[in-house]
């Protein structure tokens, strides 16, 4: 989400690495559930604690390992294990920001990474400014430099973007990476000094050294950049903007070819004979010198590839006809694709790697309760593999497998506090939409339970262009193990199941999306599984909208709602959107006509009868906190049951153990005393 706004050169410049001068010895690990707490607490920490492991990466020898862990509440810490050491696991920095957070990091070379962080803003005004930056660390947490490009004072714009990874190789070049570049133009334009370029490059960058130069020059209309295994910038895509600087959403895809350095446009791409009309570049392999490429066919998204030299006459590499083609799998610090992932009940890889596909194969028939298996890195070689493997009862545990060997050796679980809980399993269903439309959907019910006059959740998800899966889910699993069964419906505005049933979308289509979500809550009632007078609907995002226009549709159908950084009114959602470059997405997405009044909520307070349960964070830059405030007021004035929870500094997905922990305590303790009511 890039901003409109200029003038803020000062704001932020090098903040958000200043947080990695706490001492590691400062940062502790999170507190395990206390014992002399009631079941309810010790169980919302355990399930609220964050994910052990929040990103992992492997060395290039495949000897070391590095990865981010969750501090107390909302730190974070870089550690790093050496295979070939007695030293155990060093903890080498931390980072304490409450507004930023070390969200990722990927081994350079073999003693030193690139790490990148990411955190949000907020100007004189409101505006809330997501940003990135990155830097450098070696594996003893010495020599921390900073790679985004330092702003000087004289800018005329913030810079958001602070970089992202284009390669972590160049052929040729040890210790050399690829990273865009945001360029802005200074004040003193007419000077010898002043910067006068804007718009996106990419910067050559030692990361020893911490010497530049200039890969790429700044285009103010590129939007990304691809590279090959060679680290060569083979591709780039350039948007169309309005005169008032807004996102028209076309795009100019340009190549490279091969052993030449000018850009071309690249067009005329057909299909067994046919125009495409469209297409999302994704990656580029330059041994073979194609683009892969989605596209819809048929109404679903695939996989093509796109030659880059000669005529552009693609070929499908992987389609279906039910379900969207979602992922694409890639390995190894070239990021080689070796397939696709999908989901029908269950997600599914299809590698285009015949000897991975056997090892996955392989690899799930010998581990318990049929996983999922994740390749999350690889050596420079590939002779040793990162593989996580996770159900829906097991939220995951990380192996090193070695080729030579053969041998697979546990490392670490992705959440330590939850090894052993008992948890419920979850089953792929349908239920019949008031229509006739079987909608899909997953149940999950407590562990041991006869499935029957529970109190239950219709958990709606959020996007609403996003779908649930199969796996282990820490909010569904936290109700599950305080004895509700939960339903989690694929309403029709999903993604994932094809252009038909996206439709309009669940915004322009909310009738459709939120009936399909309250049939969820019917089919509950008539199936004998939720007792009627304790069935309640959560929701996060778009879920939580859903959630709250339930009440407006049927307001005796749930006992108890509750939701979390909701959309409350459609015309807010289009209202701060002005003020950023995608607004004329989001108006598109939002249209225009009588939906936008119907299928706000906060208009219709006056039809609510169940208690509502609101929960947000003061940076959400998805949906702002404006959205729940004026739920909370619009029911207090009409006299209606509301609580409403506000979390200082934090965003859209309340990344905090001690928040999420409270939250989760919060609402059990609503549900159960609006049950009681």
């Amino acid at each position: 989400m890039k901003s409109l706004v200029k003038g803020l050169s000062g704001l932020l410049a090098g903040a958000a690495l200043c947080a990695l001068a706490v001492p590691a010895s400062a940062q502790g690990a999170p507190t395990a559930p206390a014992g002399a707490k009631d079941d309810l607490d010790k169980t919302a920490e355990r399930f609220g604690i964050r994910a052990s492991v929040l990103d992992i990466s492997l060395s290039p020898s495949g000897r070391k390992l590095a990865w981010i862990a969750p501090g107390p509440n909302h730190t974070e810490v870089l550690r790093v294990y050496d295979l070939d050491s007695d030293a155990g696991i060093q903890t080498i920095a931390g980072n304490s920001e409450i507004i930023a957070d070390l969200a990722r990091c990927e081994w350079a070379t073999e003693v030193r990474m690139v790490c990148q962080v990411q955190g949000m803003a907020k100007t004189g005004d409101g505006l809330l400014l997501p940003f990135t930056r990155m830097f450098a660390i070696d594996e003893d947490g010495s020599e921390v430099d900073q790679l985004t490009e330092r702003q000087d004072w004289s800018a005329i714009g913030f810079n958001q973007d602070g970089g992202n990874i284009v390669a972590l190789d160049v052929a040729g070049e040890p210790g050399q990476i690829l990273m865009t570049r945001e360029w802005i133009k200074e004040v003193e334009i007419n000077t010898r000094l002043a910067n006068d370029k804007e718009g996106l490059g990419v910067d050559r960058i030692d990361v020893e050294s911490g010497k530049r130069k200039v890969e790429e020059q700044p285009d103010d209309g590129a939007v990304s950049y691809l590279a090959d295994e060679n680290g060569a910038v083979r591709f780039k895509t350039r948007g169309l903007f309005d005169g008032r600087g807004y996102d028209t959403g076309e795009r100019v895809h340009m190549v490279r070819r091969k052993g030449e350095s000018s850009w071309e446009t690249l067009e005329g791409v057909t299909l067994g004979g046919a125009a495409v009309p469209g297409f999302s570049p994704v990656a580029v392999d330059g041994e073979r010198d194609v683009l892969f490429a989605y596209v819809s066919i048929n109404g679903y998204r695939a996989l093509i590839e796109i030659p880059l030299s000669g005529a552009p006459q693609a070929k499908i590499l992987a389609a279906r006809d039910d379900v969207d083609v979602d992922g694409l799998i890639r390995i190894g610090r070239q990021r080689r694709v070796v397939g696709v992932s999908y989901a029908t009940e269950k997600r599914d890889v299809e590698y285009f790697d015949e000897e991975l596909a056997e090892f996955a194969a392989a690899l799930a028939k010998a581990l318990p309760n049929q996983p999922l298996i994740d390749i999350a890195g690889a050596s420079a070689d590939e002779s040793r593999l990162l593989v996580i493997a996770s159900s829906d009862t097991d939220p995951g545990t990380i192996y090193l497998y070695d080729k030579a060997s053969r041998q697979l050796e546990e490392l670490l679980a992705l959440r330590e506090f939850l090894v052993g809980v008992q948890m419920g399993q979850m089953q792929p269903v349908t239920f019949p939409a008031a229509d006739g439309t079987e909608i899909p959907g997953y149940l999950t019910l407590p562990a041991g339970s006869d499935g029957k006059g529970l109190p239950a959740i219709v958990l709606p998800h959020g996007g609403p262009a996003a779908r649930d899966y199969w796996g282990f889910d820490w909010l569904v699993q936290f109700f599950t193990a305080r004895g509700y069964g939960v339903l989690q419906p694929n309403y029709r505005g999903s993604a994932g199941y094809g252009e038909a049933w996206f439709g309009r979308n669940g915004y322009q289509a909310w009738d459709v999306a939120i009936g399909d979500v309250n049939d969820a809550g019917r089919w509950l009632v008539e199936q004998g599984i939720a007792d009627p007078e304790r069935l309640a609907i959560v929701g996060w995002s778009y879920g939580g909208y859903a959630a709250l226009q339930s009440q407006v549709v049927d307001p005796d159908l749930f006992r108890a709602v509750v939701a979390i950084a909701p959309v409350t009114d459609l015309e807010f959602l289009r209202d701060e959107a002005r003020r950023y470059t995608g607004f004329r997405a989001r108006d598109e997405q939002l249209g225009n006509g009588p939906h936008i009044a119907a299928g706000s909520p906060q208009r219709h307070a006056d039809r609510f009868k169940a208690p509502v349960a609101l929960f947000h964070g003061t940076l959400d830059g998805n949906v702002s906190v404006r959205h729940s405030r004026a739920m909370a007021d619009a029911l207090r004035d009409l006299g209606k049951p509301v609580s409403y929870t506000e979390f200082e500094d934090l965003e859209h997905s309340i990344d905090d153990s001690r928040a999420r922990a409270d939250m989760l305590t919060e609402i059990d303790r609503f549900l159960s005393g609006a049950f009681a009511g």
